[in-house]
C-alpha cells in the first residue's frame, strides 16, 4: 500500500502531462496542493502499489481514466454559490423564461445538486417550478446519488441561508428543508421536477432542447478543444434567445459560436442571438 504521499512533485507534473497529450484534461491550471492530495486518495481507494502502477492504468485504460477524472474533478460546490449570479437570474432571466409554456432548464456538472436545489426554489418563488422541468447530469454517478437524496450537512446551512438572501431570497430558508441531528434533508417539492441523469459531456450527445443551460466551473479542466467540442454541444442543445451561464473563469469569448451570444452584463451570462 502507498503511503498517504508517495506522489512526488515531479511526478504529477508527469501525470498532468499524460492526461492532457493522451485524452485533453487539463489540469495544468488545477492547484497543485489539491490536485496531489486527490491523487493520493485516489491510490489509496484504489490500491495502488506504486504511482508507476497508477500512471500505467491511466495510459492504457481509458475506462479508468473516467474514474480518475470523476474523482479528480468532484466538485465542490454550495446552494446560491455567487449570490449576484442567483440574483441576476431570478431577476433578470427567470421574468424571460416565464413567458415559455414548458421552461427547460440543463444544469450540466451539476455534482451533488446544491446547483439544481437552488434553481428549484428561485423557480419556486417566482411561480414558475409547476411548467418547468430542471434536468441535472454528471460524469459521476456517486454524486447524483447525494443529490438525489437530496441531504446536506447541517452546518452549512448558515451559508446557504446567508447566501439565499443575498440573491433576494425574502423567506425563510429554513421552510425548505427539515433538520435531523447534523443534516438536513430538502423537501421532497424540491425534487419533482428534477431529472438526475448521468452525461459525459465530452462524449455525449445533446439529448434535448433547452431555454436555460447553467454549466458552472465545470470546463476550466478542460483545454481548448474539449471547450469548444462542449460549446457545440450546448449551442446545439440551446434554443434561440436561450441562456447559457458560464462560472467565473469561463467566457465565451474565444469560441466559434461567441458570434451568435450577446453577453448580459455584469455576469457570465450569455443569450443565443441568431443571426440566421
Amino acid at each position: 500500500m502507498l503511503e498517504p504521499s508517495i506522489v512526488k512533485d515531479e511526478e504529477i507534473e508527469y501525470l498532468i502531462r499524460d492526461v492532457y497529450d493522451l485524452y485533453g484534461y487539463d489540469f495544468s491550471g488545477y492547484s497543485r496542493a489539491s490536485f496531489k492530495r486527490r491523487v493520493n486518495r485516489i491510490c489509496l481507494l484504489d490500491r495502488f502499489t506504486s504511482f508507476a502502477e497508477l500512471r500505467y492504468t491511466i495510459i492504457n485504460d481509458a475506462e479508468y481514466l473516467k474514474r480518475f477524472v470523476e474523482e479528480v474533478t468532484v466538485n465542490v460546490t454550495e446552494m446560491f454559490r455567487d449570490p449576484s449570479f442567483f440574483k441576476t437570474l431570478r431577476e433578470k432571466i427567470l421574468p424571460q423564461l416565464g413567458t415559455y409554456p414548458l421552461i427547460r432548464i440543463w444544469i450540466a456538472g451539476c455534482s451533488t445538486g446544491e446547483e439544481a436545489y437552488s434553481i428549484a426554489i428561485l423557480l419556486k418563488e417566482a411561480g414558475l417550478y409547476n411548467k418547468s422541468l430542471i434536468y441535472g447530469t454528471d460524469l459521476n454517478p456517486a454524486v447524483l446519488e447525494t443529490a438525489r437524496a437530496g441531504i446536506f450537512p447541517l452546518q452549512q446551512m448558515k451559508l446557504y441561508s446567508e447566501n439565499y438572501m443575498l440573491s433576494g431570497g425574502v423567506k425563510d430558508f429554513s421552510d425548505y428543508y427539515t433538520a435531523n441531528y447534523d443534516s438536513v434533508r430538502f423537501d421532497k417539492s424540491l425534487q419533482e421536477k428534477l431529472i438526475l441523469s448521468t452525461h459525459n459531456l465530452v462524449s455525449d450527445s445533446s439529448f434535448n432542447s433547452f431555454q436555460l443551460i447553467v454549466c458552472r466551473n465545470v470546463l476550466i479542466y478542460f483545454d481548448r478543444d474539449l471547450q469548444e467540442r462542449v460549446f457545440r454541444l450546448f449551442d446545439n442543445s440551446l434554443e434561440n434567445l436561450g441562456f447559457l451561464a458560464l462560472g467565473a473563469k469561463e467566457t465565451l469569448r474565444f469560441s466559434t459560436i461567441d458570434k451568435n451570444y450577446h453577453q448580459m452584463e455584469d455576469q457570465k451570462i450569455w443569450k443565443k442571438i441568431d443571426h440566421h
